[in-house]
Protein backbone atom coordinates (compact mmCIF):
# COMPACT_ATOMS: atom_id res chain seq x y z
CA UNK A 1 0.00 0.00 0.00
CA UNK A 2 1.33 3.45 -0.95
CA UNK A 3 1.66 5.46 2.26
CA UNK A 4 1.52 8.80 0.47
CA UNK A 5 -1.60 10.82 -0.21
CA UNK A 6 -1.40 11.97 -3.82
CA UNK A 7 -3.24 14.79 -5.52
CA UNK A 8 -1.92 13.47 -8.85
CA UNK A 9 0.78 11.00 -9.86
CA UNK A 10 3.63 13.34 -8.92
CA UNK A 11 2.03 15.82 -6.51
CA UNK A 12 1.91 14.70 -2.89
CA UNK A 13 0.20 15.96 0.24
CA UNK A 14 2.80 16.35 3.02
CA UNK A 15 0.74 18.36 5.51
CA UNK A 16 -0.03 17.58 9.14
CA UNK A 17 -2.87 17.77 11.66
CA UNK A 18 -2.66 19.77 14.87
CA UNK A 19 -4.98 18.47 17.58
CA UNK A 20 -3.13 20.04 20.52
CA UNK A 21 -3.14 23.77 19.89
CA UNK A 22 -6.10 25.29 21.73
CA UNK A 23 -6.10 28.79 20.21
CA UNK A 24 -5.24 29.59 16.58
CA UNK A 25 -3.12 32.78 16.50
CA UNK A 26 -3.60 32.58 20.30
CA UNK A 27 -7.09 33.99 19.69
CA UNK A 28 -9.52 31.59 18.03
CA UNK A 29 -10.64 28.34 19.74
CA UNK A 30 -9.79 25.08 17.97
CA UNK A 31 -12.11 22.49 19.54
CA UNK A 32 -11.73 20.30 16.42
CA UNK A 33 -8.10 21.18 15.70
CA UNK A 34 -6.66 22.42 12.42
CA UNK A 35 -4.52 21.13 9.55
CA UNK A 36 -1.40 22.76 8.14
CA UNK A 37 -1.32 21.74 4.50
CA UNK A 38 1.87 21.53 2.45
CA UNK A 39 2.35 19.98 -0.98
CA UNK A 40 5.34 18.41 -2.71
CA UNK A 41 5.85 18.23 -6.48
CA UNK A 42 8.26 15.41 -7.42
CA UNK A 43 9.83 16.28 -10.75
CA UNK A 44 13.14 17.06 -12.41
CA UNK A 45 13.20 19.95 -9.95
CA UNK A 46 11.39 19.11 -6.71
CA UNK A 47 9.18 21.80 -5.24
CA UNK A 48 7.57 22.18 -1.82
CA UNK A 49 4.61 24.54 -1.64
CA UNK A 50 4.35 26.07 1.84
CA UNK A 51 5.51 24.50 5.08
CA UNK A 52 3.94 23.89 8.49
CA UNK A 53 3.93 25.28 12.02
CA UNK A 54 7.30 24.90 13.73
CA UNK A 55 6.18 22.22 16.21
CA UNK A 56 5.30 19.95 13.26
CA UNK A 57 8.64 20.35 11.45
CA UNK A 58 9.92 16.83 12.07
CA UNK A 59 6.75 15.29 10.64
CA UNK A 60 7.03 17.46 7.52
CA UNK A 61 10.67 16.49 6.91
CA UNK A 62 9.84 12.79 7.35
CA UNK A 63 7.08 13.07 4.75
CA UNK A 64 9.31 14.89 2.27
CA UNK A 65 12.11 12.33 2.75
CA UNK A 66 9.67 9.47 2.26
CA UNK A 67 8.77 10.87 -1.15
CA UNK A 68 12.17 12.12 -2.33
CA UNK A 69 14.55 9.70 -0.66
CA UNK A 70 18.04 11.11 -1.19
CA UNK A 71 16.98 13.42 -4.02
CA UNK A 72 17.32 17.14 -3.32
CA UNK A 73 14.52 19.53 -2.49
CA UNK A 74 15.15 22.31 -4.99
CA UNK A 75 12.49 24.97 -4.39
CA UNK A 76 10.17 26.14 -1.65
CA UNK A 77 7.26 28.32 -2.79
CA UNK A 78 6.04 30.58 0.02
CA UNK A 79 2.48 31.63 -0.72
CA UNK A 80 2.12 33.13 2.75
CA UNK A 81 4.77 34.01 5.33
CA UNK A 82 2.67 33.72 8.48
CA UNK A 83 4.59 31.43 10.87
CA UNK A 84 2.01 28.63 10.78
CA UNK A 85 3.09 28.21 7.14
CA UNK A 86 6.74 29.31 7.27
CA UNK A 87 7.75 28.02 10.69
CA UNK A 88 9.65 24.99 9.35
CA UNK A 89 11.76 27.06 6.97
CA UNK A 90 14.95 27.16 9.03
CA UNK A 91 14.94 23.40 9.59
CA UNK A 92 14.36 22.77 5.89
CA UNK A 93 17.41 24.83 5.01
CA UNK A 94 19.53 22.80 7.39
CA UNK A 95 18.25 19.61 5.79
CA UNK A 96 18.64 20.93 2.21
CA UNK A 97 21.20 23.79 2.26
CA UNK A 98 20.78 24.47 -1.47
CA UNK A 99 17.04 25.06 -1.17
CA UNK A 100 15.89 28.09 -3.15
CA UNK A 101 13.04 30.14 -1.66
CA UNK A 102 10.46 31.45 -4.15
CA UNK A 103 8.34 34.48 -3.31
CA UNK A 104 7.60 38.10 -4.17
CA UNK A 105 9.38 41.20 -2.88
CA UNK A 106 7.09 41.56 0.11
CA UNK A 107 7.49 37.85 0.88
CA UNK A 108 11.20 38.36 1.43
CA UNK A 109 10.71 41.54 3.41
CA UNK A 110 8.63 39.53 5.87
CA UNK A 111 10.82 36.40 5.83
CA UNK A 112 13.93 38.51 6.41
CA UNK A 113 12.20 40.16 9.35
CA UNK A 114 11.10 36.85 10.88
CA UNK A 115 14.12 34.66 10.19
CA UNK A 116 17.01 36.62 8.64
CA UNK A 117 18.17 36.92 5.05
CA UNK A 118 18.32 34.00 2.61
CA UNK A 119 21.26 32.92 0.50
CA UNK A 120 19.23 31.27 -2.27
CA UNK A 121 16.07 33.04 -3.37
CA UNK A 122 14.02 33.68 -6.47
CA UNK A 123 11.95 36.87 -6.50
CA UNK A 124 8.93 36.56 -8.76
CA UNK A 125 6.44 39.05 -10.14
CA UNK A 126 2.73 38.60 -10.75
CA UNK A 127 2.26 36.22 -13.71
CA UNK A 128 5.78 34.77 -13.65
CA UNK A 129 6.25 31.03 -14.19
CA UNK A 130 8.59 28.32 -12.94
CA UNK A 131 9.18 25.15 -14.98
CA UNK A 132 10.08 22.08 -12.96
CA UNK A 133 10.12 19.47 -15.74
CA UNK A 134 6.68 17.99 -16.34
CA UNK A 135 5.04 20.77 -14.38
CA UNK A 136 4.83 24.53 -14.70
CA UNK A 137 3.85 26.87 -11.90
CA UNK A 138 2.36 30.31 -12.47
CA UNK A 139 2.27 32.84 -9.65
CA UNK A 140 -0.54 35.28 -8.92
CA UNK A 141 -0.29 38.16 -6.48
CA UNK A 142 -3.36 38.34 -4.21
CA UNK A 143 -2.40 40.95 -1.58
CA UNK A 144 -4.38 41.33 1.63
CA UNK A 145 -5.93 37.87 1.64
CA UNK A 146 -5.13 38.40 4.40
CA UNK A 147 -1.53 39.72 4.55
CA UNK A 148 0.20 42.12 2.10
CA UNK A 149 2.46 39.44 0.57
CA UNK A 150 -0.09 36.69 -0.02
CA UNK A 151 -0.08 35.00 -3.40
CA UNK A 152 -1.45 31.88 -5.09
CA UNK A 153 0.34 29.31 -7.23
CA UNK A 154 -1.36 27.62 -10.18
CA UNK A 155 -0.01 24.34 -11.57
CA UNK A 156 -0.92 24.66 -15.23
CA UNK A 157 -0.78 21.05 -16.45
CA UNK A 158 -2.89 19.54 -13.67
CA UNK A 159 -5.09 22.60 -13.05
CA UNK A 160 -4.34 22.76 -9.32
CA UNK A 161 -4.66 26.08 -7.51
CA UNK A 162 -2.49 26.22 -4.40
CA UNK A 163 -4.45 29.01 -2.79
CA UNK A 164 -2.66 29.75 0.48
CA UNK A 165 -5.05 30.68 3.28
CA UNK A 166 -7.89 31.42 0.88
CA UNK A 167 -10.58 28.71 0.70
CA UNK A 168 -9.35 27.17 3.93
CA UNK A 169 -10.95 26.43 7.28
CA UNK A 170 -10.54 25.22 10.83
CA UNK A 171 -10.79 21.47 11.71
CA UNK A 172 -8.37 18.60 11.22
CA UNK A 173 -8.38 16.34 8.19
CA UNK A 174 -9.28 12.91 9.56
CA UNK A 175 -8.69 9.77 7.45
CA UNK A 176 -8.72 11.69 4.16
CA UNK A 177 -7.94 15.11 2.75
CA UNK A 178 -10.35 15.23 -0.21
CA UNK A 179 -13.77 16.86 -0.44
CA UNK A 180 -15.38 13.69 -1.80
CA UNK A 181 -14.09 11.62 1.12
CA UNK A 182 -14.82 13.89 4.09
CA UNK A 183 -18.06 15.16 5.63
CA UNK A 184 -18.20 18.65 4.12
CA UNK A 185 -21.18 19.61 6.27
CA UNK A 186 -18.95 19.09 9.30
CA UNK A 187 -16.52 21.61 7.79
CA UNK A 188 -19.12 24.17 6.73
CA UNK A 189 -19.48 26.10 10.00
CA UNK A 190 -15.76 25.90 10.78
CA UNK A 191 -14.87 27.19 7.31
CA UNK A 192 -17.23 30.13 7.76
CA UNK A 193 -15.82 30.83 11.22
CA UNK A 194 -12.32 30.75 9.74
CA UNK A 195 -13.33 33.07 6.91
CA UNK A 196 -15.19 35.60 9.04
CA UNK A 197 -12.50 35.90 11.69
CA UNK A 198 -9.31 35.54 9.63
CA UNK A 199 -10.17 36.81 6.15
CA UNK A 200 -13.53 38.54 6.53
CA UNK A 201 -12.29 42.12 6.74
CA UNK A 202 -10.83 41.78 3.25
CA UNK A 203 -13.92 40.80 1.27
CA UNK A 204 -13.19 43.30 -1.52
CA UNK A 205 -9.76 41.74 -1.99
CA UNK A 206 -11.34 38.29 -2.18
CA UNK A 207 -13.62 39.56 -4.93
CA UNK A 208 -10.61 40.97 -6.80
CA UNK A 209 -8.95 37.57 -6.56
CA UNK A 210 -12.09 35.93 -7.98
CA UNK A 211 -11.88 38.24 -11.00
CA UNK A 212 -8.18 37.51 -11.38
CA UNK A 213 -8.59 33.74 -11.20
CA UNK A 214 -11.77 33.45 -13.25
CA UNK A 215 -9.99 32.72 -16.57
CA UNK A 216 -7.96 29.86 -15.06
CA UNK A 217 -9.04 26.26 -15.78
CA UNK A 218 -9.04 25.31 -12.08
CA UNK A 219 -9.72 21.60 -11.54
CA UNK A 220 -8.59 21.35 -7.93
CA UNK A 221 -8.16 23.79 -5.02
CA UNK A 222 -5.49 22.99 -2.44
CA UNK A 223 -5.38 25.50 0.42
CA UNK A 224 -3.15 25.59 3.48
CA UNK A 225 -5.98 24.64 5.89
CA UNK A 226 -8.89 22.26 5.39
CA UNK A 227 -9.93 19.88 2.59
CA UNK A 228 -8.51 19.66 -0.92
CA UNK A 229 -11.36 20.22 -3.37
CA UNK A 230 -10.85 17.85 -6.28
CA UNK A 231 -14.45 16.84 -7.04
CA UNK A 232 -16.43 20.02 -6.45
CA UNK A 233 -14.31 23.20 -6.21
CA UNK A 234 -17.50 25.20 -6.71
CA UNK A 235 -18.62 24.11 -3.23
CA UNK A 236 -15.98 26.25 -1.55
CA UNK A 237 -15.83 28.93 -4.26
CA UNK A 238 -19.54 29.66 -3.96
CA UNK A 239 -19.29 30.02 -0.20
CA UNK A 240 -16.32 32.36 -0.33
CA UNK A 241 -18.09 34.37 -3.01
CA UNK A 242 -21.20 34.70 -0.83
CA UNK A 243 -19.27 35.43 2.35
CA UNK A 244 -16.98 38.00 0.71
CA UNK A 245 -20.02 39.87 -0.60
CA UNK A 246 -21.60 39.64 2.87
CA UNK A 247 -24.73 38.15 1.37
CA UNK A 248 -27.17 37.73 4.24
CA UNK A 249 -30.34 35.70 4.73
CA UNK A 250 -33.60 36.21 6.68
CA UNK A 251 -32.15 35.34 10.07
CA UNK A 252 -31.62 37.25 13.30
CA UNK A 253 -28.77 36.86 15.77
CA UNK A 254 -29.58 37.92 19.32
CA UNK A 255 -26.50 38.83 21.35
CA UNK A 256 -26.78 39.69 25.03
CA UNK A 257 -24.71 40.28 28.13
CA UNK A 258 -26.33 39.88 31.52
CA UNK A 259 -25.05 39.94 35.10
CA UNK A 260 -28.14 38.77 36.98
CA UNK A 261 -30.47 37.58 34.26
CA UNK A 262 -32.59 40.71 33.71
CA UNK A 263 -31.18 41.57 30.27
CA UNK A 264 -31.13 37.89 29.36
CA UNK A 265 -34.86 37.63 30.10
CA UNK A 266 -35.58 40.51 27.69
CA UNK A 267 -33.39 38.93 25.00
CA UNK A 268 -35.12 35.56 25.30
CA UNK A 269 -38.57 37.16 25.22
CA UNK A 270 -37.66 39.03 22.05
CA UNK A 271 -36.12 35.90 20.47
CA UNK A 272 -39.30 33.89 21.06
CA UNK A 273 -41.36 36.71 19.55
CA UNK A 274 -39.12 36.71 16.45
CA UNK A 275 -39.89 33.04 15.89
CA UNK A 276 -43.59 33.67 16.46
CA UNK A 277 -43.48 36.36 13.78
CA UNK A 278 -42.00 33.90 11.26
CA UNK A 279 -38.24 34.49 11.32
CA UNK A 280 -36.85 31.09 10.24
CA UNK A 281 -33.40 31.33 11.80
CA UNK A 282 -33.00 32.85 15.27
CA UNK A 283 -29.76 32.31 17.17
CA UNK A 284 -29.22 33.53 20.74
CA UNK A 285 -25.74 34.03 22.23
CA UNK A 286 -24.56 34.95 25.69
CA UNK A 287 -21.55 37.13 24.87
CA UNK A 288 -19.97 36.25 28.23
CA UNK A 289 -20.17 32.52 27.55
CA UNK A 290 -19.63 32.13 23.80
CA UNK A 291 -16.35 33.10 22.15
CA UNK A 292 -16.77 36.08 19.85
CA UNK A 293 -15.52 34.07 16.84
CA UNK A 294 -18.69 31.95 16.87
CA UNK A 295 -20.93 35.00 17.25
CA UNK A 296 -19.19 36.79 14.39
CA UNK A 297 -19.61 33.73 12.19
CA UNK A 298 -23.35 33.54 12.92
CA UNK A 299 -23.91 37.25 12.30
CA UNK A 300 -22.11 37.03 8.96
CA UNK A 301 -25.07 35.20 7.41
CA UNK A 302 -27.90 37.03 9.24
CA UNK A 303 -29.66 40.15 8.01
CA UNK A 304 -30.81 41.17 11.48
CA UNK A 305 -28.98 41.63 14.78
CA UNK A 306 -30.40 42.30 18.24
CA UNK A 307 -27.91 43.77 20.70
CA UNK A 308 -28.74 43.63 24.40
CA UNK A 309 -26.64 45.09 27.20
CA UNK A 310 -27.02 46.25 30.77
CA UNK A 311 -25.33 49.44 31.82
CA UNK A 312 -21.90 48.77 33.28
CA UNK A 313 -19.93 51.69 34.70
CA UNK A 314 -21.98 54.03 32.50
CA UNK A 315 -20.92 52.05 29.45
CA UNK A 316 -21.54 48.79 27.59
CA UNK A 317 -21.27 45.47 29.36
CA UNK A 318 -17.64 44.40 28.58
CA UNK A 319 -18.44 41.11 26.79
CA UNK A 320 -20.97 42.82 24.52
CA UNK A 321 -18.52 45.64 23.87
CA UNK A 322 -15.91 43.06 22.81
CA UNK A 323 -18.28 41.54 20.25
CA UNK A 324 -19.41 44.89 18.83
CA UNK A 325 -15.76 45.96 18.52
CA UNK A 326 -15.18 42.87 16.37
CA UNK A 327 -17.98 44.05 14.05
CA UNK A 328 -16.37 47.47 13.80
CA UNK A 329 -12.91 46.01 13.13
CA UNK A 330 -14.27 43.99 10.21
CA UNK A 331 -16.28 46.89 8.82
CA UNK A 332 -19.39 44.74 8.59
CA UNK A 333 -22.32 46.30 6.74
CA UNK A 334 -25.69 45.50 5.09
CA UNK A 335 -27.42 44.72 8.39
CA UNK A 336 -30.21 46.08 10.53
CA UNK A 337 -30.10 46.20 14.31
CA UNK A 338 -32.41 46.52 17.29
CA UNK A 339 -31.19 47.60 20.72
CA UNK A 340 -32.45 46.63 24.18
CA UNK A 341 -31.01 46.64 27.67
CA UNK A 342 -31.34 47.44 31.35
CA UNK A 343 -30.14 50.13 33.73
CA UNK A 344 -30.24 50.61 37.50
CA UNK A 345 -29.03 53.90 38.99
CA UNK A 346 -27.68 55.17 35.67
CA UNK A 347 -27.75 54.21 32.00
CA UNK A 348 -25.02 53.82 29.39
CA UNK A 349 -25.38 50.41 27.84
CA UNK A 350 -28.27 51.17 25.49
CA UNK A 351 -26.89 54.63 24.73
CA UNK A 352 -23.53 53.16 23.72
CA UNK A 353 -25.17 50.46 21.60
CA UNK A 354 -27.15 53.10 19.68
CA UNK A 355 -23.87 54.95 19.09
CA UNK A 356 -22.08 51.79 17.88
CA UNK A 357 -24.90 50.86 15.50
CA UNK A 358 -24.53 54.32 13.97
CA UNK A 359 -20.77 53.86 13.64
CA UNK A 360 -21.34 50.54 11.88
CA UNK A 361 -23.71 52.20 9.43
CA UNK A 362 -26.41 49.64 10.22
CA UNK A 363 -30.07 50.51 9.90
CA UNK A 364 -31.81 50.93 13.26
CA UNK A 365 -35.05 48.98 13.62
CA UNK A 366 -37.81 50.27 15.91
CA UNK A 367 -37.33 52.13 19.17
CA UNK A 368 -34.67 51.00 21.65
CA UNK A 369 -36.01 49.47 24.87
CA UNK A 370 -34.24 50.21 28.16
CA UNK A 371 -35.81 48.71 31.26
CA UNK A 372 -35.23 50.21 34.69
CA UNK A 373 -34.00 47.54 37.13
CA UNK A 374 -35.79 44.65 35.39
CA UNK A 375 -38.32 44.43 32.59
CA UNK A 376 -41.99 44.89 33.50
CA UNK A 377 -44.93 44.05 31.26
CA UNK A 378 -44.70 47.33 29.38
CA UNK A 379 -41.01 46.68 28.63
CA UNK A 380 -41.75 43.15 27.43
CA UNK A 381 -44.56 44.46 25.23
CA UNK A 382 -42.09 46.96 23.77
CA UNK A 383 -39.69 44.06 23.06
CA UNK A 384 -42.50 42.23 21.30
CA UNK A 385 -43.21 45.27 19.11
CA UNK A 386 -39.51 45.50 18.36
CA UNK A 387 -39.47 41.83 17.35
CA UNK A 388 -42.39 42.43 14.99
CA UNK A 389 -40.58 45.35 13.34
CA UNK A 390 -37.39 43.30 13.01
CA UNK A 391 -39.26 40.31 11.54
CA UNK A 392 -40.91 42.51 8.94
CA UNK A 393 -37.56 44.03 8.02
CA UNK A 394 -35.57 40.80 7.60
CA UNK A 395 -38.38 38.89 5.88
CA UNK A 396 -38.91 41.66 3.35
CA UNK A 397 -35.30 41.37 2.20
Amino acid sequence: MDRHIKLTANIHYVGVNDRRTELFENLWPLPEGISYNAYLIRDRKNVLIDTVEISKTDALIREIRSVLGDRPLDYLVVNHTEPDHSGALGALLKEWPGLCIVGNKVTFRFLDGFYGEWKHKKIIEHGDTLDTGRHRLRFFSTPMIHWPETMMTFEEHEGILFSGDAFGGFKTLDASIFDDEVDLQAFDNEMRRYYTNIVGKYGKNVQRAFALLKPLPVKMIASTHGPVFRSDPEWVLSRYDRWSREETGPGVTVIFGSMYGHTEAMAEHLARALRAYGVPDVKVFDASKTHSSYILSAVWECRGVVLASPAYNNDLFPSVKNVVDKFLERKMHKRCAAVIGTATWSGGGVKQLIKRVGELGWETVGDPVEAKYSADESDLDACKRLAKAMAEKVLSG
